[in-house]
């Protein structure tokens, strides 16, 4: 094999509000714990069961701290692409200990939310304000704007939802 391949796809929901901290330059890191499921039926019982596995997830990457912090609340579901590592600390009694997390920085990383604007479900009134935010820079590539009182998105947009604007008959 001439390379290697480290990335980390994830469909799952937000478990706590994120926690950002700034390191001593003033650059933010989110920290974020996200949820996965599966669900099946046991063949002999017939009952339903489900598996829940946690994932750590850390961004670096500073644009899309920025839309974690402003956008992503609990029980959001979020698509996340990233790399996992795994580092060694010790703990108080100076126990090696190791954390294996998936950390989005640099540009192999992205964050698309799924279902509106961190409100934990569905599409908002004016829209759907999910976006995609690569890791391309360190500046989303398309931060939803701001919602004006009416409802839409600003007064620098035209009000509703920019698919339906564009849709036609195209049949692909």
């Amino acid at each position: 094999m001439a390379g290697s391949v480290n990335k980390v796809i994830l469909i799952g929901n937000v478990g706590a509000d994120p926690e950002i901290r700034r390191t001593q330059d003033g650059r933010p890191i989110a920290n974020l714990r996200i949820a996965t499921s599966e669900q099946w039926r046991d063949r002999t019982s017939g009952e339903r069961k489900e598996k829940t596995e946690w994932h750590s997830v850390v961004v670096f990457n500073e644009g899309l701290c920025k839309v974690v912090e402003q956008y992503v609340k609990k029980g959001a579901k979020l698509y996340i692409e990233g790399a996992l590592q795994t580092r060694k600390w010790q703990d108080q009694n100076g126990n090696d200990r190791y954390s294996t997390e998936v950390v989005l920085q640099g540009f192999n990383s992205t964050l698309t939310m799924l279902d509106g604007r961190g409100e934990g479900g569905g599409r908002s009134q004016g829209g759907d304000f999910g976006g995609d935010y690569g890791g391309g820079n360190d500046y989303p590539s398309s931060a939803p704007a701001p919602r004006s009182s009416s409802g839409g998105r600003g007064s620098s947009q035209p009000a509703g939802n920019f698919s339906r604007d564009m849709d036609d008959d195209i049949p692909f």
